[in-house]
């Protein structure tokens, strides 16, 4: 069965150019397209998309503010942001909106593709520029500062810190297993009771808590 695909952005050629590459693919359909804030959410409602391709700047909101609402409304709908804004803070806002994904309109389209895949499978995809220069600003801060930050109000083990930050730095739960010498189970345990504590939906929302607590003074 085919990933069903809503893309909104505001631009009629963009969505129209977006419409060919996506249904150009077997395991892709694009269901609907909206143009504004209002018509992404009341359409979501009615079609129940799998994946929302979402654009920042709206007419009448903006693609953070429709992500709250979305993922108010459908919680198992994925939002996988596509924009040209690639500054850490926006990613922030719409990662803590609801957005499990976040690229840049010089996406390649097989990538884009690609980025659509993960996300239907509740996978975190970033741009990889954006990432790094999470992971170099999380890096400026030393281990012991992150610890202590991450420490107060969040009742995060040492443990469990040492998951997120691997979470940050793009692990996946094999690759953190490998690393803290852990099984996979008790991966997933973790990041259940870290979710929990920080009150965060998925592995984004956990990414980005973790790199605004370590850029804290």
């Amino acid at each position: 069965m085919p990933i069903r695909i809503m893309i909104v952005d505001d631009h009629c050629i963009l969505r129209a150019g977006l419409r060919v590459l996506l249904q150009a693919k077997a395991d892709i359909a694009v269901v609907g397209e909206a143009s504004g804030m209002g018509e992404a959410v009341r359409m979501t409602v009615e079609l129940k998309p799998d994946v929302v391709l979402m654009d920042i700047n709206l007419p009448d909101g903006s693609g953070i503010e429709a992500t709250r609402a979305i993922k108010e409304s459908c919680p198992d709908v994925q939002v996988l942001m596509l924009t040209i804004y690639g500054d850490p803070e926006t990613v922030f806002e719409a990662v803590q909106a609801g957005a499990i994904g976040y690229v840049l309109k010089d996406i390649h389209p097989e990538h884009l593709a690609s980025a659509i895949r993960s996300v239907h499978t509740n996978r975190t995809m970033i741009n990889p520029v954006i990432a790094r220069k999470m992971v170099e600003r999380l890096a400026t801060t030393g281990r012991e500062a992150l610890m202590l930050n991450l420490r107060r109000g969040s009742g995060l083990t040492d443990r469990e810190i040492e998951v997120l930050k691997g979470v940050t730095e793009g692990w996946s739960d094999k690759e953190l297993a490998l690393k803290l010498f852990l099984s996979e189970a008790t991966i997933k345990s973790h990041l259940r009771s870290i979710y929990r504590k920080l009150q965060v939906r998925n592995r984004a929302q956990a990414a980005a808590y973790a790199v605004q607590k370590g850029l804290s003074p």
